[in-house]
């Protein structure tokens, strides 16, 4: 693996673990030129999948887009890196067992949304918020409602 910071043609692992019940591994990695530290994670692949969107037009599927919303849903609360890697992970999988080569943006976000309410319910809202494209404050309260409602029925 090349330095990213460098460019100097090999790293040394220092440590690897094993993510998402052995569906990642994440390694922290040294150069030994610059002896800069930075972490990789490996991920077999699989066919690809199409995602359509509201409009209509088809793209890539792009775990980084997913990733890219988690973080600012779960910007200033206290979960890890490691934590949303994981629950993009579950998004993932649960795409590649359905066994569909198409997927609706719509269906993305209830698999991320049922993720984020089993996580951190503050995220759950912001996520909520864009994903369902709220305009009115009434649209908060709903769903700060269902789920006071959830918590109240599962005892917490």
């Amino acid at each position: 693996m090349r330095c990213p910071f460098c460019g100097y043609e090999d790293t040394r692992v220092l440590d690897s673990r094993e993510l998402s019940e052995g569906r990642a591994i994440r390694r922290r990695r040294e150069c030994p030129n610059c002896h800069a530290r930075f972490t990789t994670y490996e991920r077999y692949e699989t066919g690809p999948i199409t995602v359509i969107k509201k409009d209509g037009r088809r793209e890539k599927f792009d775990r980084r887009k997913i990733l890219n919303g988690l973080l600012k849903a779960f910007e200033k609360r206290p979960v890890t890196l490691e934590d949303i890697e994981r629950i993009v992970d579950n998004v993932v999988s649960t795409l590649q067992k359905s066994g569909t080569v198409e997927v609706s943006t719509e269906q993305i976000g209830k698999i991320v949304m049922d993720e984020l309410k089993k996580t951190d319910q503050v995220a759950y809202v912001r996520f909520a918020s864009v994903y369902k494209d709220f305009r009115e404050i009434d649209q908060f309260i709903e769903v700060i409602k269902e789920l006071r409602q959830e918590a109240q029925k599962s005892g917490e």
